[in-house]
């Protein structure tokens, strides 16, 4: 997971409750961590400079609200995920720490101040994802591009990945952000259909996988890609057949990481996959044609997001090289 920076939109105070949809919900004790999911503390300097930055420029960071086992990693090697649209989503996902509520408005500057934190941290690759903004018409679609836009103005040699919401039942969204050519679309189905009514009961799977679908049918230069969260409960059937779906949509790239239990009010942790049993589904995922798999238990969406993405490019290079 690369660091992931949030641009503060509170007015006048947080809300009274982070999750006042799952307080109701009977307690899910957090299960003790095995060895491979710990980490160290962060001490490289590198990281104490990007902390520094992110708090020069009043960035809100949601690795250390997340307590991201990567952040030292990432941190030590300013890598940044900015997350934009507010801090407040409108969906209520059973795996996701993220605050629902009613959002604030837009920010019409923001766009340029993710612009100028790009060129700050000089970013050569950086990704841009978002809460689930269903109470706008385009579900963020038109900030979205405009927020690529500005990064290309001032920053043209930055390549842009978008980890984006479904845009369930917003027309014409997809159009608008693939009009704005990002370098990588990203989408996660985040794990199997059949779990889909417990964990990501405000989605559905089908327009997910639908939505990877069409960037491919609007766009073929653009990169695709999605993740996935393993240890929620899913089989490995399951998981094969989430590949072949993802590998008629054209997908390029997946990545399988495992579930953490944010709070006692999120969905439980169903196992600890092992660092072999990833392994092994990254094998899979290669043997179906994936051009890049990031497959381990601290594998996030954009973690190392930046060289695999030059990984991905060079790939595909080399196919296109080789077909002709």
């Amino acid at each position: 997971m690369s660091t992931r920076v949030l641009i503060d939109h509170r007015k006048g105070g947080a809300a009274k409750s982070r999750h006042p949809e799952k307080a109701h919900r009977p307690d899910n004790p957090i299960a003790r961590k095995p060895e491979w999911i710990r980490v160290k503390a962060p001490t490289h300097p590198v990281y104490h400079e990007t902390r520094k930055l992110m708090r020069d420029n009043r960035l809100v960071t949601v690795c250390e609200e997340a307590a991201c086992p990567n952040i030292g990693e990432c941190w030590s090697q300013r890598h940044a995920t900015m997350m934009i649209m507010g801090e407040i989503c409108t969906r209520a996902c059973s795996f996701c720490n993220v605050t629902t509520g009613l959002p604030y408005a837009l920010d019409a500057d923001e766009p340029a101040r993710v612009a100028e934190a790009v060129a700050k941290l000089g970013l050569r690759h950086v990704v841009i994802t978002s809460v689930d903004r269903d109470d706008l018409e385009d579900g963020g679609a038109r900030h979205f591009a405009r927020v690529i836009t500005s990064i290309r103005d001032v920053s043209p040699e930055t390549t842009i990945e978008i980890l984006t919401p479904d845009f369930l039942r917003k027309n014409n969204a997809l159009e608008i952000i693939v009009e704005a050519r990002p370098d990588v679309f990203n989408h996660n189905l985040e794990t199997v259909p059949r779990l889909y009514p417990n964990i990501r009961p405000g989605a559905r799977y089908y327009q997910s996988m639908r939505l990877l679908d069409r960037v491919k049918q609007l766009d073929a230069s653009i990169f695709t890609k999605s993740g996935l969260m393993l240890g929620l409960g899913e089989e490995k059937m399951e998981i094969a057949q989430v590949m072949d779906d993802l590998r008629i949509a054209d997908v390029d790239f997946i990545t399988m990481g495992q579930y953490l239990q944010p709070t006692v009010k999120h969905a439980a942790v169903a196992r600890f996959v092992t660092p072999t049993e990833f392994e092994e589904y990254g094998a899979m995922a290669r043997v179906k044609g994936f051009l890049q798999v990031s497959s381990s238990p601290l594998t996030r969406s954009s973690y190392h997001a930046d060289s695999d993405f030059a990984e991905l490019r060079q790939t595909r290079n080399a196919r296109l090289a080789g077909a002709h």
